[in-house]
């Protein structure tokens, strides 16, 4: 089998967004099932609109997603020769032309098109006329005049389109410069690309690129028209649904494993499996699986695949992209085994990195805060009593293990009458200043005796004091 060669060609416009994501991602997820070549090219002949940051933002977020590339970044602004090579060719083969129409005469033309009703296109007045370049010539694809171009879809099977519903359409603009739908198939052409899946609202301009493909004898890839990503109103996705920059996702907690995991999702499936990893999408992704109705993006359920990748994620994998939180709280981590620990307790009740990282605030805290007020009320003479009981048995047990330490609260529930709730309740806020946090005995063998044993006492002193 030849091998598949793929591409992704974002504007450097803006950010990456959702659904140029999720149009790279199907591409690579593609390529790396087939073995083959993924190419990154950087469609930036709109100098008015093409800036580096753009670039370099585009780039940061495949780089975060893990979508690597075998060739590239190609740049269209540096590839300027290549087409006006290849609109030489089309104009000496007959199959193109130069056209000196002013705009007056064009506006006019579309005026009295739509006026009529009819579809508003240029008449061909210079089609025949064998003109040569003039200061404001623009050149034109000579479009057949009669007959179909049929798409031959891997998702949306075949569309056919009437030639005659075409005009002859601008493929270098009176500066020199070439068109969108020009420069996108010299560029497929040169770079062997022989797959191409995008976004299905480039459907109307696939017609145009197969005719320019048959006029320079060039093989038609294979193409694949994957529905749009809506919004939940099912308009099409836009900033009012929510963040829409994919590294604005990173940077409020969420794994890459996980966008991806969701961005495959919309619009794909196999079977009823919901949670998949990087790798078994590389072993389960193939086009026939390309749904043909719209991806809904949701925030929630995208919230609630974090936190599944979350819990799942081996605790050193974890580590590598919760420390970046961690050094926003000041926190200075290395993977170790109280590291893997303080992750284990958080890692079963977080949605994203941030609220593990804010959990394990407590654990590095050099001392403890009781200003929450739900912890003032705990700590209570009657927690006084308890302290003392716990320290005391704390002091005489070397099994700091969870099972250990159940074993120390059941004997001071046997002691005191107490329920677990009332022993665990004050004990849990002075070890972390809060009311709600991990299982009190995981926790407690993660923080160890000495650290445990030193913050029961100050807050012995904190009810003494108050």
């Amino acid at each position: 089998m030849k091998e598949i060669v793929t591409r992704f060609a974002p504007s450097p416009s803006g950010y990456l967004h959702v659904g140029g994501a999720r149009t790279a991602l199907f591409n690579w997820l593609y390529t790396r099932h087939n073995k083959g070549k993924f190419i990154l090219r950087i469609e930036d002949t709109d100098k008015e609109r093409s800036t580096d940051e753009s670039i370099d933002a585009i780039i940061e977020a495949l780089n975060w997603l893990g979508i690597d590339y075998d060739e590239g970044p190609y740049f269209q602004s540096q590839r300027f020769s290549i087409y006006e090579e290849y609109i030489e060719k089309l104009i000496d083969s007959g199959q193109a032309y130069y056209c000196n129409c002013p705009q007056e005469r064009l506006d006019k033309i579309r005026q009295e098109a739509m006026k009529s009703g009819s579809k508003p296109k240029y008449d061909g007045k210079c089609r025949n006329l064998g003109l040569k370049r003039g200061e404001n010539s623009v050149v034109r694809f000579a479009s057949p005049l009669d007959g179909v171009t049929i798409l031959e879809d891997a998702v949306k099977k075949n569309i056919v389109f009437q030639n005659s519903e075409l005009d002859d359409f601008i493929i270098a603009r009176s500066d020199k410069t070439s068109t969108y739908n020009f420069v996108v198939v010299v560029d497929d052409i040169t770079m062997g690309i022989n797959t191409i899946i995008r976004g299905d609202d480039h459907v109307n301009n696939t017609p145009k690129q197969i005719l320019l493909y048959n006029a320079l004898y060039a093989r038609l890839p294979v193409f694949a028209h994957v529905p749009m990503v809506l919004g939940k109103d099912k308009a099409r996705l836009s900033k009012r649904h929510g963040a829409m920059s994919v590294t604005a996702y990173r940077d409020m907690g969420y794994l890459p494993d996980a966008m991806i995991n969701y961005l495959v999702r919309l619009g794909w499936s196999y079977g009823d499996q919901e949670f998949f990893t990087k790798e078994d999408l590389i072993e389960k992704f193939t086009l026939n699986n390309i749904g043909r109705s719209a991806g809904v993006f949701d925030t929630d359920k995208l919230l609630a695949l974090n936190a599944d990748h979350i819990k799942g994620m081996e605790p050193k994998k974890l580590f590598f992209y919760l420390n970046p939180f961690l050094k926003n709280k000041d926190i200075e981590a290395e993977y170790n085994g109280f590291m893997e620990g303080v992750i284990k307790t958080l890692n079963k009740r977080s949605k994203t990195l941030a609220d593990v990282a804010e959990g394990s605030e407590f654990y590095f805290a050099k001392s403890i805060s009781f200003e929450d007020e739900k912890v003032r009320k705990l700590l209570n003479s009657d927690a006084k009593d308890i302290f003392l009981m716990v320290i005391e048995q704390f002091e005489k047990t070397d099994d700091f293990s969870e099972a250990g330490l159940e074993k120390v609260f059941v004997k001071i529930m046997k002691r005191t009458g107490l329920k677990l709730g009332k022993i665990a309740s004050p004990v849990r806020a002075a070890l972390t200043g809060k009311s709600i946090s991990p299982g009190i005995f995981e926790m407690v063998e993660v923080l160890g005796k000495e650290k445990t044993i030193e913050r029961l006492k100050a807050a012995l002193e904190f009810i003494e004091i108050s």
